[in-house]
């Protein structure tokens, strides 16, 4: 079998890229070991995140760095034994983020950030499932009036660089939007411009099947097995071996099984995080995806139920599980809202692939003609997947690009 491209993962990255190639013309073929948005795609808070555009940085404040040293918060988590094989990159992470360069990275972020909404909402409208997308955007609430002030001067500084809307609340005015709410709070911001998804893995998968439609083909197979050739690039799939002309990684936290065997080693890592979903008590009711901003978790309006969801757990990509954020994280969950029964039988867990500058890697490989790379997209994996298959969709094809992908470049590394 022949194709003009192959796309090694089918994760909502893997899938836009693929479906863009696919609008464009090209014949793809999208493998994966597993079925598509199936891991990390599967289980995110839901968010498009179109305030995000200063990306999650390593805190430099010394009372944030002395309580994350005691490794028992909810929001971050560490595997002692993980340290001495993360800390070269958790250093360059530290580094980048620095309030001048984490200033100077949001820059160049904003041009992929900007456009996560209409990207989104052009594939959904295309695939039928602009109904899995909610435009109400998504509330941190405060326990204390510090945190709030904080919160909502650096809000205002957003708006005035980069556009974004939000209204600061006060109590009265959360009640008003979550009156379900339980824990006394002092206030909350709601950013009013990004979207959220009721369903992340419904979601994608409506776009691989408008893929699909277009003519795209779907094939199980072992992206090590990955190889170039005199006319492009080979890789083994359950229907036998597959030719390409150009070959794109879009793996995740996978990326480095291909990179490193092709002679790229990268500053990459990964932020694990867990989910549990809940049936909530009674007639109560949870209209926007919210951040308990002190406490560090999530909890988001799913089609299954709430969705429970945790912070960074810095561990190796391999390591067994250990949802002690979530067993920390639910008590004080229920305290805020009424949740009721556990819906899942054990927590779920998933990867965020993650670069020192927080931003991610869109562009051609610099050693190896027709392999192009489109991963590390730290927490804006869902956020960005439509923005960036269209971006490198248009490098591979030759076109104008949407945006100006020099800062995403692997070789800025």
């Amino acid at each position: 079998m022949r194709t003009d491209v192959v796309v090694l993962g089918a994760g909502i990255v893997g899938v836009s890229i693929a479906l863009h190639l696919q609008k464009k013309g090209r014949s793809v073929l999208l493998v994966d070991r597993r079925r598509p948005a199936e891991e990390t795609s599967f289980g995110n808070a839901g968010l498009i995140q179109r305030e995000g555009v200063y990306p999650y940085g390593f805190p430099h404040d010394f009372g944030a760095l002395l309580r994350y040293a005691l490794n028992n918060t909810i929001d971050a988590h560490y595997h002692l034994a993980a340290l001495p094989h993360i800390a070269p990159f958790l250093f360059q992470y530290w580094m980048h983020s620095r309030p001048s360069h984490h200033k100077a990275i949001a820059r160049l972020y904003a041009p992929l950030i900007e456009r996560c909404v209409t990207e989104h909402m052009a594939l959904a409208t295309e695939a039928g499932s602009t109904d899995l997308i909610r435009h109400k955007g998504w509330i941190k609430v405060f326990r204390s009036e510090k945190a709030m002030e904080t919160q909502v001067k650096d809000a205002e500084q957003v708006k005035r660089d980069f556009g974004v809307n939000f209204a600061a609340l006060n109590s009265a005015g959360v009640s008003e939007l979550e009156p379900h709410l339980t824990a006394p709070l002092v206030g909350g911001l709601h950013w009013t411009d990004p979207a959220s998804v009721i369903d992340p893995h419904g979601l994608t998968m409506s776009y691989v099947t408008l893929f699909e439609k277009l003519g795209g083909k779907l094939a199980g197979g072992d992206a090590k097995t990955l190889e170039q050739t005199a006319t492009g690039w080979r890789v083994q799939t359950e229907n036998g071996p597959v030719e390409a002309g150009a070959a794109v990684v879009a793996l995740g936290p996978w990326a480095d099984v291909v990179t490193k065997r092709l002679g790229y080693h990268l500053p990459l890592a990964v932020k694990r995080g867990y989910h549990m979903h809940y049936k909530p008590e009674g007639n109560a009711i949870l209209n926007h995806p919210t951040l308990d901003f002190e406490r560090g978790y999530f909890l988001a309006p799913m089609v299954k139920g709430i969705r429970l969801t945790t912070g960074a757990e810095f561990a190796l990509r391999d390591a067994p599980k250990t949802p002690v954020q979530l067993r920390r994280a639910e008590p004080i969950a229920r305290s805020l809202f009424p949740l009721g029964e556990r819906l899942d039988a054990e927590p779920w867990m998933g990867m965020r692939p993650c670069t020192p500058d927080m931003m991610p890697i869109i562009g051609p490989a610099p050693k190896h003609k027709d392999l192009w790379f489109g991963f590390g997209h730290a927490h804006h994996g869902l956020t960005l997947g439509p923005i960036t298959g269209r971006l490198l969709a248009e490098m591979i094809t030759g076109g104008e690009t949407v945006v100006d992908p020099t800062p995403y470049r692997v070789d800025r590394f």
